[in-house]
């Protein structure tokens, strides 16, 4: 087999099971490995690491996945990895949410692979070249688990320039999704469009924190900021909040989310759907003095990497500073970062900061996470990227 010899002092990492080897941390190549081959990793001293993937056009040059010399990684290898993420979530499916992360790339030891089951159809994202390779065996062994009609993918992803991978749409089993599949979450009927959605048509990872949020929400004015297919929206709907202001500015969303309010026959009258950018709606509401008893904050990601956390940072401030004028007193702002280079300290200390400027006194009464189907290896704190905070105004 091909073989990747660290250099002296750049293995402690891969030793621990983190499973990123960078290309700074190569000391030589041994073999004809091209793009996607499956690698031997040793240290200096050649004793044996780990097997991975390995490509030269990413920075992650090596992604690991077995630790064990003995467990040979073919297909059976990928095929029990698939059965293991399945089963591991079989509890979250039923008669009430029929939608869940079905596997979760190195969390799920599978590199780079990203499957969400939405009702029958199961959308896939790939985000590594050696994944690429055997993505027809992940899929097949989704179909014999899962009675599903088709499995479609939205690999049209920024990371896979990284990888050498050129952007991938289409049906990959199966059926093609209808524009709108129709998927339970907590009760709620939302339209999820697989193919031309954000992401993989959905943002299940804040299936829970929806819920929680909803509960701070009877008889409140409510604005939902980001709120995409409106998932905050309809939660605070059916546990009785007295109005809903619901922003994005993406057309689609917005349609999307009026379609979702009359599949689950909510009081058209309580809600008010706005087109607009977030920050600019926030300063025009500001300017008219409106208040409101609890707003959601859920931007798209501000930091995809370390380098771009300040000038983040500073976003997430003003964003904050702008809902926390807006809020009554004793009112409550559910705040998110979907960012994994901010952790959750750094987050409380931007919202301590956004809140100074805005002259409120606050207390922090809530974390939020992502749920159980996003799990967080102990090795690959780099998974936990979720975050969310409910903040009082005193």
């Amino acid at each position: 087999m091909n073989k990747i010899i660290l250099n002296k002092g750049k293995d402690k990492a891969a030793w621990q099971l983190h499973p990123w080897v960078f290309s700074g941390a190569i000391n030589k190549v041994i073999g004809n490995v091209e793009n996607g081959d499956l690698v031997s990793v040793y240290n200096i001293d050649d004793e044996f690491i780990a097997y991975g993937l390995y490509n030269n056009t990413s920075r992650v040059a090596v992604r690991l996945l077995e630790w064990n010399p003995a467990h040979e990684v073919n297909e059976q290898w990928w095929r029990s990895r698939v059965q293991k993420a399945v089963r591991n979530r079989a509890h979250l499916l039923n008669e009430n949410n029929d939608s869940v992360r079905l596997i979760f790339a190195e969390a799920d030891f599978i590199p780079g692979f990203i499957a969400d089951k939405y009702a029958d159809f199961v959308s896939v994202q790939i985000h590594s070249a050696g994944v690429e390779r055997v993505k027809a065996i992940i899929i097949d062994e989704l179909t014999k688990l899962l009675p599903i009609k088709g499995v479609y993918e939205r690999s049209d992803l920024k990371s896979r320039e990284h990888e050498g991978l050129a952007d991938a749409n289409g049906l990959l089993w199966g059926e093609t999704p209808p524009e709108f599949v129709d998927i339970l979450e907590n009760g709620i009927q939302y339209s999820v469009n697989i193919i031309d959605g954000q992401k993989s048509g959905f943002y299940c990872d804040q299936r829970e924190n929806r819920f929680l949020t909803a509960q701070y929400t009877k008889g409140k004015r409510v604005l939902d900021c980001f709120c995409y297919s409106g998932g905050f929206t309809l939660n605070a709907l059916r546990e009785g909040a007295a109005e809903v202001t619901a922003v994005d500015s993406s057309a689609l969303a917005i349609e999307t989310l009026k379609n979702n309010i009359i599949h689950n026959n909510f009081d058209g009258s309580k809600y008010n759907a706005v087109q607009s950018d977030v920050n600019k709606y926030l300063r025009q509401l500001g300017e008219q003095q409106e208040k409101f008893d609890v707003i959601v904050l859920d931007p798209p990601k501000y930091a995809p990497s370390r380098s771009t956390l300040e000038k983040a940072s500073r976003a997430y401030k003003d964003l904050n500073r702008r809902g926390l004028m807006l809020l009554n007193s004793g009112g409550l702002l559910a705040t998110f970062s979907c960012s994994g280079a901010m952790d959750i300290e750094t987050f409380k200390q931007v919202i301590a900061w956004a809140a100074l400027d805005a002259g409120k006194e606050i207390q922090f009464i809530r974390q939020f996470s992502q749920p159980e189907d996003h799990p967080v290896r102990a090795s690959f704190s780099e998974g936990e990227y979720l975050k969310g905070l409910l903040v009082r105004v005193l």
